[in-house]
Formats: C-alpha cells, structure tokens, sequence
C-alpha cells in the first residue's frame, strides 16, 4: 500500500503533493473538494483535506498503526480529578483504587492498522425525518396537531412526543420531525446502498482518540475549564461546548455522553457515549465523560432497534488503495 496514505508519511508531504492527492481522491468517490484545513487540537495536528457529497462534509483521515485500549495513567491522574473521584467515593462507600474502576471498564491493550478514511465530520440522528406540517401522516393525528398549536403559543424551544413526533421552532418558522422505528441491520443496509458505511471500534477509538496514551485525548483527568454538554453554568449559557468543537482530525466526536455512536459490528454495538447512565445516576464530571474516552470498552445493546433520542451514525468510506492512479477516477469502494 502507498504509504502517503498513512499518518506518517502524509504528515511528511508538502501542500501540493496533499492537493493532488485529494483531488485524485475527490474525483474517484466523486465528491467536491473544498480544500486543505489544518486541524491542531490537544498535542495532535493534521492538515488534511475537506470535502462535500450529497449534503454532508467529510474530511480525509489518513491510516496509522496505533496502539489502542488502557490500562494504567500514563501520566497520572490530575489533583482535580483525583479529588473529584475520592470524594465520590467516599459518598458512595466505593472502597475501588480510581485507577481499577477504570481499568474495569476500558477496552484491553492492542496494536491495530487503521486504513485510510473519508470520515462524516459530525454526527448524524437516526430515526427522526423532517416533515412538512401537512404530511399526512402528521394531519392523521389531531392530538399531535393541538399540542403543536399549544407549543407555538407557548415560550418553548422545541416539544418532544416521545418516539412519535417533535416540533422546534426555527428562525423563519417552524420545523416539525417524525420518528420512523428502525433496526441497526436497516442503517448499515441504508448506508451500504449509499456506499457508505460505520467505523468499527478500533476504527473509532482512533478517529476519537489518534493513538493517544493518555485517557482522554488531552490528558488523563477531566478538564473543568472546559464548557461541557449537562454541566454549563449561567455564564456559560449560548457558549460553543469546547468537546464538540473539531479536533485534530476535525472531528467533531465524542462530545455527549447521551450520544451513543454507532459503529460497525455483527451486533449493534455503540462507543462515545453511554446514553447518559453514569451523568443520571449522579456520578459527576469525571465519570459521567469517561464514556467518550476513546479506550472505553463498545457496548453492545440488548436488542438491534436504534434509539433516536440516544443512538446517533458517522458514515465513512474506506479508501481503496490498491491499483489507485492518481488523477484518475475508479469505482467507489
């Protein structure tokens, strides 16, 4: 395989020979190349190339061989986190070393190659489809339509029917979403038509974390200076949250521990998130986030419907290496 198309070596390359490669690349998945961005977040950098297709950004995320998963601080757990926990733990009888809580629930230690990828930039929901309010299947329930006359009378943001519809309001008006109950072989078929596809778990631990060693991507404790999803004070309000914005790859991942993210497996399986379990059960910053730590063992639900308010997807597409001309396009793989 070219080795341009790993870290290393793509680091090594100058900015013409990074534009003629992501124009070789945006011709052959035809997509729009928008131009080289250089992301530097938490010790890491990449300028690396962005691109659009069919509405939605990708950025290029070269292959590496990384070392992934956790099982000691590599540096040492910060005295803020540190206090945190031990206070925790002291109100909750826990009598567990800090660090073998941890260890209890990161991945195991191991070496994984990690292709080369076009990666979705953000998030995507699942299950919630934008309507308009004369849809039929919206005018089919009146009861639906009184609470939506309620809710635009009211100072609400936005009104939720649990798994059945939502309204928020919207600079120009209002937008209104219906909620389609699907399973998690219906995404990766839907996305395999489009020739996408999920990162799998090592493919995620990677985007999120870049082979880092430390818990999370900067540090192994939590940072309180940070402006974070559930945990915003009044001066905070209207504030960007610091964990949402790009990172070194451009990113934006792992930021909500109530956004699961799906990933590619043969059971629906989820990283970045826990749904929000350890946030509601009252187990404070640093637990509450240690979900989004990209060493956090998958979780694997019960059963294969997606959760909409909970379960979220980041279409990639695997770059295909073998046989590639540069400049010249090929089928999409």
């Amino acid at each position: 395989m070219n080795e341009n198309w790993f870290r290393p070596a793509f680091d090594r390359m100058d900015a013409a020979g990074k534009q003629a490669l992501m124009e070789s690349l945006a011709a052959r998945y035809q997509m729009t190349f928008l131009g080289l961005h250089t992301f530097d977040r938490w010790g890491q950098s990449c300028t690396t190339g962005l691109f659009e297709k069919d509405g939605r950004e990708f950025v290029f995320v070269p292959g590496d061989t990384v070392t992934l998963g956790w099982e000691r601080f590599a540096v040492g757990l910060d005295p803020d986190s540190r206090k945190e926990l031990d206070d925790l733990f002291q109100e909750w009888e826990i009598e567990q070393a800090p660090e073998e809580l941890v260890r209890a629930v990161m991945a195991p230690v191991r070496q994984a190659t990690i292709g080369p990828m076009l990666v979705g930039r953000k998030l995507e929901e699942l299950c919630w489809e934008p309507v308009k309010m004369s849809d039929p299947r919206v005018t089919a329930h009146p009861d639906w339509l009184k609470k939506f006359r309620d809710f635009a009378w009211s100072d609400l943001d936005s009104l939720t029917l649990h798994q059945s519809a939502r309204i928020e309001r919207m600079k120009n008006g209002f937008q209104i979403w219906i909620y389609n109950r699907t399973d998690h072989d219906a995404l990766l078929a839907g996305l395999e038509q489009q020739g996408l596809s999920l990162p799998t778990a090592d493919e995620w631990a990677y985007l999120c974390g870049g082979g880092c060693r430390t818990l999370f991507p900067w540090g192994d404790g939590m940072d309180y200076s940070m402006h974070l999803h559930h945990f915003e004070s009044e001066e905070d309000q209207g504030k960007s949250y610091d964990m949402e914005e790009p990172n070194f790859f451009g990113l934006s991942i792992a930021y909500d521990p109530y956004k699961r993210e799906v990933v590619k497996a043969d059971a629906f399986t989820t990283c970045g998130g826990d749904g929000g379990c350890n946030i509601c059960g009252g187990l404070g910053i640093f637990l509450g986030y240690l979900p989004c730590s990209p060493h956090c063992k998958p979780e694997v639900q019960e059963d294969k419907e997606l959760n909409g308010d909970y379960d979220f997807c980041r279409p990639v597409i695997r770059v295909q290496t073998s046989g590639w001309k540069m400049g010249q396009p090929g089928d999409a793989g």
